[in-house]
C-alpha cells in the first residue's frame, strides 16, 4: 500500500509530461490524484495499529542494491504517519489553488505531483540511500518550482541559492549516512537495524563527527540559525503555491531526520550534543521572531515565523536528549515536536496561500500599500485573521496543544527551556500588527477595488484551517498515534 501512495502521483506526473494532454485535463487529474492520495491516507490510518516493540506498519522490502546491503524498505510508524498525512493535505489544496495558474499549467501539474511523491518516498523510507534519494529529488523540485514559476526578477538567483545551500545540506547528510554505514557491523543502510546495532555508540569521536554531519545536513533543511539564509528569499520570489509546499511539508524532512535517523542511530552522540540542539532551538525561536517583527513584507515575515515555529522542534528535541528531567516530560517534549510540525504545516500554507492572493491582485506584498481589507475583502481578511491567530498558538487551534506540549515537555526538562518563552510573546505581537496594517481601518492605496477571495482560493484554506481547528478541539485523534512513537523514541535516546 506504501509504494502505491509513493508512485501513483509519480505515474500521474509522467502522464501529464506528454505535450498532447491539455490544459485543462492537467488541472483536474492533478486534483484528483492528489485527493486519491488523502482517501488513500485516511485508509491507511484508519487501519493503523501501533506496532508492537516499536516496529514498522505496512511494512515493504524489495531487492535494490546488494553490494551496500540497501534495499527499497518503507514502513510506517507513529512519527511519519501524520506527516505523510499533513503532505496529502497540503498538496491537495495546493492543487485545487491552482487551478487558477495560467503559466504552463501541464507542466506545473506534473512538477507538483512528482515532488509530493518525493515527500511521500521519504517520510515512509527505511533505508538510508532511499531517504536520500527522495531528499535531493525534493531539492530538485523545488528548485524547479522557484525558478520555473517565482516572480520577480530575481526568481532564478534565489532559486539557485536555495539549490546549492539544501544541496550543499544533503552532501553534508550522505558523508553522515556513509558513516553509520561503515560503522555497522555487518555494513548496512537499513535504518532499523542500525537503531538496534547504534553502531557508534561506543566510538565518541568518530560518533560526534558523524553526528555533526547528520546535524548540519538537517539543520539547512530545517532551517535553524544561522543556515538559515536561503529561506526568506526563496519564498518571497517563488509562487504561493511553491511557498506553501515548501514551508508546510518541505521543511519538516529536516526535522524529521532528527527523529527518525539522528537520535534513534545515535543515542550517545545526541545526549552529548543536546546543550548544542537546545540553544539552536532556542535562538532560532527568538532571532526568527524578533526578524519577524521587523519586516514590511508580509510573505517574508510568514517566512522569519517559519524559523520560529520550527525553532520550536528543534528545541523539543534538544531537551529529549537531557537526561535529567525524566522520562514523561522528554516524551512529551517529542510529542510536542511532531505536533508542531504537523500544525505549522497546516497554518503556515494556509498564510501562504493567503499572501499569495494579495500578490495576483495587486503585485505586492508591501503590509503598507494595504489598509482597510476588512471593507473591501472581508472573507479574505476573515481567513487571515484566523490563521494568525492560529499561528500565534491561541486556544482552540492545533499550534497551542503543539506549543503547550513542546515548552511543557522542555521546561520539564530544563528550566533553561524557558528563556524561548517570549518568542510566543513577539509572535503575537508581529502578527496583531500584520492584521493592523492589512485589515483595520479605512481601505486605501491597493485596498480600493481589491477583490475578494474566489472560490478555488477560499476551499483550500478553508479545509487547512479546519483541520487545525480539528486537531485543537480533538487532539486525542492525533496524540494517539504521535504518542507510542514518541516513547520508542525516548527509551531509544536514553538507552
Amino acid at each position: 500500500m506504501l509504494s502505491s501512495i509513493i508512485f501513483l502521483p509519480l505515474v500521474a506526473a509522467a502522464v501529464l509530461a506528454v505535450p498532447r494532454v491539455p490544459d485543462q485535463v492537467a488541472r483536474w487529474t492533478g486534483i484528483a490524484v492528489t485527493a486519491a492520495e488523502v482517501v488513500l491516507v485516511g485508509v491507511l490510518i484508519a487501519r493503523y495499529e501501533t506496532p508492537a516493540d516499536g516496529g514498522l506498519a505496512f511494512e515493504e522490502r524489495a531487492r535494490w542494491i546488494p553490494s551496500v546491503n540497501s534495499s527499497w524498505h518503507v514502513g510506517v510508524d507513529g512519527l511519519s504517519v501524520p506527516l505523510l498525512a499533513l503532505t496529502a493535505v497540503v498538496f491537495c489544496a495546493c492543487a485545487v489553488y491552482g487551478l487558477r495558474e495560467d503559466r504552463r499549467p501541464r507542466q506545473h501539474a506534473a512538477l507538483f505531483l512528482a515532488l509530493q511523491a518525493t515527500c511521500m518516498g521519504l517520510f515512509a523510507a527505511q533505508d538510508l540511500i532511499v531517504f536520500f534519494v527522495f531528499f535531493d529529488l525534493s531539492i530538485v523540485g523545488m528548485y524547479a518550482a522557484i525558478a520555473g514559476w517565482g516572480h520577480g526578477r530575481d526568481a532564478g538567483r534565489s532559486a539557485l541559492q536555495f539549490f546549492l545551500y539544501t544541496f550543499l545540506g544533503s552532501l553534508a547528510l550522505l558523508l553522515g549516512f556513509i558513516g553509520l554505514y561503515l560503522a555497522a557491523d555487518p555494513h548496512t543502510f537499513d535504518i532499523p537495524e542500525l537503531i538496534a546495532a547504534a553502531p557508534l555508540q561506543d566510538h565518541p569521536v568518530a560518533g560526534g563527527f558523524v553526528l555533526a554531519a547528520l546535524l548540519l545536513g538537517l539543520a539547512v533543511k530545517t532551517p535553524t540559525i544561522p543556515f538559515h539564509t536561503w529561506l526568506p528569499p526563496a519564498h518571497t520570489d517563488a509562487s504561493a503555491i511553491g511557498s506553501a509546499v515548501l514551508a508546510a511539508v518541505l521543511l519538516k524532512m529536516g526535522t524529521y531526520g532528527f527523529v527518525r535517523i539522528a537520535m534513534p542511530a545515535m543515542p550517545d552522540a545526541w545526549r552529548g550534543a543536546a546543550w548544542v540542539v537546545l540553544g539552536v532551538g532556542i535562538a532560532s525561536v527568538l532571532y526568527g521572531a524578533l526578524v519577524a517583527l521587523a519586516q514590511t513584507d508580509v510573505k517574508r515575515m510568514i517566512a522569519y515565523t517559519s524559523i520560529n515555529h520550527m525553532g520550536y522542534v528543534v528545541l523539543a528535541v534538544g531537551a529529549a536528549g537531557l537526561l535529567g528531567g525524566g522520562t514523561a516530560a522528554r516524551e512529551l517534549a517529542v510529542t510536542g515536536a511532531v505536533t508542531q510540525m504537523v500544525s505549522h504545516g497546516l497554518i503556515t500554507g494556509a498564510l501562504f496561500l493567503l499572501a499569495g492572493v494579495l500578490h495576483d491582485r495587486t503585485g505586492s506584498y508591501a503590509m503598507r500599500d494595504y489598509g482597510g481589507l476588512a471593507r473591501s475583502a472581508p472573507v479574505w481578511s476573515g481567513l487571515f485573521a484566523v490563521g494568525a491567530f492560529a499561528s500565534l498558538g491561541i486556544p482552540a487551534f492545533s499550534g497551542f496543544i503543539a506549543e503547550f506540549q513542546v515548552f511543557a515537555g522542555s521546561i520539564g526538562t530544563t528550566a533553561w527551556a524557558a528563556i524561548a518563552l517570549p518568542g510566543i510573546l513577539i509572535t503575537a505581537a508581529l502578527f496583531l500588527r500584520a492584521l493592523q496594517l492589512l485589515v483595520t481601518g479605512l481601505p486605501g492605496g491597493r485596498s480600493i477595488g481589491f477583490t475578494d477571495v474566489r472560490a478555488v482560493e477560499a476551499l483550500p484554506v478553508t479545509g487547512l484551517l479546519l483541520l487545525s481547528l480539528a486537531i485543537g478541539v480533538l487532539p486525542w485523534l492525533l496524540l494517539d498515534l504521535i504518542t507510542p512513537a514518541s516513547a520508542v523514541l525516548v527509551d531509544l535516546v536514553g538507552r
